[in-house]
């Protein structure tokens, strides 16, 4: 059966807005091959429509040959947009979905072998208190941004995870790949 792994950057400070972070051809290449080895990427709306920058990339290359490696990665794969209010993706590639979120995963994780990418900061909280996130892949940016979206805000209740590896870029950001243990506590 599929992983359902989530994967989002965040600085040091717990801000996982789109718009800040140290981004660089090593990054790039890390969710290109992220991407790469999965079969569908899940997004809310919002993410989606920032998403949709990558297709410009498409028609018109950047000169950095990472950040067009990464256009063709997330063009390719299946992206599901959880949406009640988009009403066309404008990518052949992405559908909307208007049923729920636990019911479309369920079926996703039945149909192929490989992973499902959770790239959406609210799916990735609706999924952490479902406790349905197989993997998570937290990327920390070595910055403190001081404002924005932070990431954990809406967390139910308390989740243990454990450390499976962690990889540190030259740049300085470290990703760290956690799995959820069965483990539960009560002190909260």
């Amino acid at each position: 059966m599929r992983k359902v792994i989530a994967a989002i950057n965040m600085t040091l400070d717990g801000v996982c807005d789109h718009t800040v972070g140290v981004v660089d051809e090593k990054l790039h290449q890390h969710y290109s091959d992220l991407i790469n080895s999965a079969g569908v990427i899940l997004y809310g709306r919002t993410t989606f429509e920032l998403m949709k920058f990558w297709q410009t990339l498409l028609t018109n290359p950047s000169e950095q040959k990472s950040m067009n490696d990464f256009a063709v990665s997330i063009d390719k794969i299946k992206k599901v947009v959880f949406s009640n209010t988009l009403k066309d993706t404008g990518w052949d590639t992405a559908e909307i979905v208007k049923r729920p979120l636990e019911e479309k995963l369920l079926e996703l994780k039945k149909q192929s072998r490989q992973d499902i990418l959770v790239g959406s900061r609210s799916l990735i909280i609706q999924l952490l208190n479902s406790h349905l996130i197989d993997e998570f892949q937290i990327c920390i940016h070595p910055m403190i941004e001081g404002k924005g979206l932070h990431l954990f805000e809406e967390i139910e209740e308390r989740i243990i995870f454990k450390l499976i590896k962690t990889k540190t870029l030259p740049s300085g950001v470290t990703i760290f790949y956690y799995e959820p243990t069965e483990e539960k506590t009560t002190n909260r």
